[in-house]
C-alpha cells in the first residue's frame, strides 16, 4: 500500500479559542498540524472542551515555529521551540511563550482524532 496526502488539503479542520488544528487521516497514521496563537493556554482554550483539568493526550511532536512551555502534572517543565522533537505523556499543561504563533506537527494520532473536540 502507498498513501500520500498533502498538508495543503487536510481531511478536517477544528477551530478552538486562540488556535486550530488540521488533521490528515491515513491508514496507520493520524497526523495533525496544530496552530496556537499568542495567549493560547491549554487550560483556557482546550480544557473546557475536553472536560479535564490538564491535557490527557499523548504527543509525539515537532515544533516548527514559535515557543511553547509544557508543565507535567508531576512537576517537570520545559520550553520547546523550532526544531525541537518531543514526547509528552498525558497529564500536562501547555501555553504559548511570547508573541509568535506556535506550529506543532503531532504524530501521535490522538491529537488528530480527539483534540479540540467537545466531549459529549
Amino acid at each position: 500500500m502507498l498513501e500520500v496526502k498533502t498538508l495543503d488539503k487536510p481531511d478536517e479542520r477544528r477551530d478552538f479559542p486562540r488556535g486550530h488544528l488540521e488533521a490528515l487521516h491515513m491508514s496507520g497514521l493520524d497526523f495533525a498540524v496544530a496552530t496556537f496563537e499568542p495567549g493560547w493556554r491549554w487550560s483556557e482554550s482546550i480544557g473546557p472542551l475536553a472536560g479535564t483539568e490538564t491535557c490527557e493526550v499523548h504527543h509525539n511532536g515537532l515544533v516548527v515555529q514559535g515557543r511553547m512551555r509544557v508543565r507535567m502534572n508531576d512537576g517537570p517543565e520545559a520550553e520547546i521551540g523550532p526544531g525541537d522533537v518531543f514526547v509528552c505523556d498525558p497529564g500536562h499543561e501547555a501555553w504559548v511563550v511570547g508573541d509568535e504563533q506556535v506550529i506543532v506537527y503531532d504524530f501521535a494520532g490522538a491529537m488528530a482524532t480527539d483534540y479540540g473536540r467537545a466531549k459529549d
